[in-house]
């Protein structure tokens, strides 16, 4: 029996033939028409008009919060229940992150923290400069109340959708919009381990075009439009190159089939796992895109089991899980960051663990992972 990996690439004969003729075609620079391609076809999915491919998530994000200004001494609230290149990306323009804790019924930021922390903010002079929501394991923040909270303290909204390509939400007019398209600017992930991916690379999208320009403009070391390399600020080595781009091109084609094929994994986990004591799982919702299966464990009601003993017996039978992210607030390079907490994400983290759920996954090696998770209790018994 072979390794089951918790989300490994899920590629085919339409990648391999995109990115062949990319490579045929000689365009293997970070610039080339399999790269405008990609980039107004992602914006079409998204359901936004502009979008610009970059090298990574991480980039992305860097490259929004410079494009607005933020930067040393700035203050921006984000979500602690993360994984960390959300807060990297905000230390690298020099500004803090104020960390606010999750709401039980999406698992991500809590807009009543939200709000308070931005009240805070402002009281002790650190007028917030921007909230930085993420939309965790496929799931969108409440952006019906983010987005009206923002508006009506003035701060800008952005949004790290790095795990939630194909996921939906409705927006505060009743309509259902993609995730991605709901703050001034969002940015999503094409990580090895992510729903598409092209190895390596992200998207950056918005409404705004004037933005999505800077934010080219800055991800190609910010070189002026002139037959010489004229230079007048400070840029950044970000550009998604023309090959990943193919690749990419084949993985969007295939989207809304892996997103339907992590639904099922989902339902099959819930169905197979939910009579046994002391589980329960991530946050039921029809228009997530099931990036993760996460379950919870609670040691006192399962007669003993707990995350790590699930995990460890995984991992002994080549099976990798993972625990759910460990907060921002709780991570020792933030120990002095302010937190805006309310103990879920404490607990999501102790007690949280993520299945395999890659859309490559095989019905018989889903119920090998099934039959492992269920001996965990069986052993107890």
């Amino acid at each position: 029996m072979g390794r089951i990996y918790l989300s490994p690439p899920h590629v085919g004969q339409t990648e391999r033939d995109f990115l062949l003729n990319a490579f045929d075609s000689n365009w293997i620079a970070p610039v080339g028409p399999d790269l405008q391609a990609f980039e107004t076809e992602f914006a079409a999915y998204v359901g936004v008009p502009y979008a610009v491919g970059v090298s990574s998530g991480t980039a992305g994000l860097h490259l929004l919060l410079h494009a607005h200004g933020i930067g040393p001494g700035d203050s921006v609230i984000v979500s602690s229940f993360t994984f960390v290149a959300t807060a990297n990306a905000i230390c690298y323009t020099g500004a803090q992150p104020a960390f606010v804790d999750s709401e039980l019924a999406t698992w991500n930021i809590d807009p009543d923290l939200v709000e308070k922390a931005i009240v805070d903010e402002m009281s002790n002079g650190r007028r917030p400069k921007a909230v930085l929501s993420v939309d965790l394991y496929g799931r969108c923040a409440d952006y019906e109340r983010l987005v009206e909270i923002c508006d009506r303290y003035g701060v800008l909204l952005l949004e790290d959708a790095a795990e939630a390509l194909g996921a939906t939400c409705p927006a505060s007019s009743g309509e259902i919009r993609s995730a991605g398209s709901f703050g001034a600017a969002a940015v999503f992930s094409f990580n090895g381990n992510k729903i598409i991916t092209t190895s390596g690379g992200g998207m950056v999208v918005s409404a705004d075009e004037a933005l999505i320009e800077r934010v080219r403009h800055l991800s190609t070391q910010a070189r002026q439009p002139v037959s010489h390399y004229e230079h007048v600020e400070i840029g950044f080595n970000y550009r998604l190159s023309n090959l990943l781009a193919a690749l990419g091109r084949g993985q969007l084609a295939h989207l809304d089939e892996k997103v339907s094929r992590r639904r099922q994994i989902n339902a099959r986990y819930r169905e197979a796992l939910a009579d046994l004591p002391g589980i329960d799982f991530d946050p039921i919702s029809p228009t997530s895109n099931c990036w993760l299966t996460c379950v919870l464990i609670d040691p006192g009601a399962s007669g003993g089991v707990d995350r790590t003993a699930v995990e460890s017996h995984l991992s002994a039978c080549d099976i990798e899980s993972r625990p759910l992210w460990k907060p921002m607030h709780l991570q020792p390079v933030f120990s002095e960051a302010r937190y805006y907490g309310n103990g879920i994400s404490d607990e999501l983290f102790a007690n949280g663990l993520c299945l395999p759920s890659g859309s490559s996954l095989t019905v018989d090696d889903q119920e090998r992972v099934i039959g492992e998770v269920r001996s965990c209790w069986t052993r107890i018994e």
